[in-house]
């Protein structure tokens, strides 16, 4: 396999593309995109047996099963720097590498059904914190430890309802690739 097609498996949908103001009535549309999770990813995953979870979405990738537990980890950290950048002035947030949690027990073997229940609470919670945040309050802060950088939450907000149908993307591909 070459670098491009590669690249293609690693980001279906393209890189993010950070952008410079997400406008009042541009937001509505990525909370949507959060919102639905959820939902679409149960679909997707839906009738799949433990072989097909297991199953790497590129060569050296994570398993589908690691993509959905992935998504649990990292949405959870996501509502906390919210919460943290809409309580404290610019924050410093913790990182973590999502390598190593990919690769814990819970990531590899644990039942997707886990995930997949907490991200319903999860998205319920954060769709309903971020359908009250204030105009104002959507150029608050966090600093990301790894570039030193601001993080507004309007561009964490794009970020994240791009992660989400990046990584639907990663499972729709595989089941595709494999006609399932």
């Amino acid at each position: 396999m070459n670098t491009e097609e590669l690249e293609k498996l690693r980001f279906p949908i393209g890189k993010f593309r950070y952008p410079m103001r997400v406008s009042a009535t541009d937001r509505p549309a990525y909370i949507s995109e959060i919102e639905a999770l959820p939902v679409r990813l149960e679909a997707e995953v839906a009738g799949l047996n433990v072989q097909q979870l297991d199953t790497p979405y590129r060569p050296e990738g994570w398993t589908l099963r690691q993509v959905v537990h992935h998504l649990a980890d990292s949405h959870s950290h996501s509502y906390i720097r919210f919460k943290w950048a809409l309580t404290e002035n610019e924050p410093l947030i913790k990182a973590y590498d999502e390598k190593v949690w990919a690769s814990l027990e819970d990531a590899r073997t644990a039942s997707v059904e886990i995930s997949l229940q907490h991200l319903h609470g999860l998205h319920q919670r954060w769709v309903c914190l971020l359908r009250n945040i204030s105009d104002e309050e959507w150029s608050k802060a966090f600093i990301h430890p790894e570039t030193n950088k601001k993080v507004p939450l309007y561009v964490n907000l794009a970020l994240y309802a791009w992660h989400c149908n990046h990584h639907l993307a990663h499972i729709a591909n595989t089941k595709k690739q494999y006609g399932w």
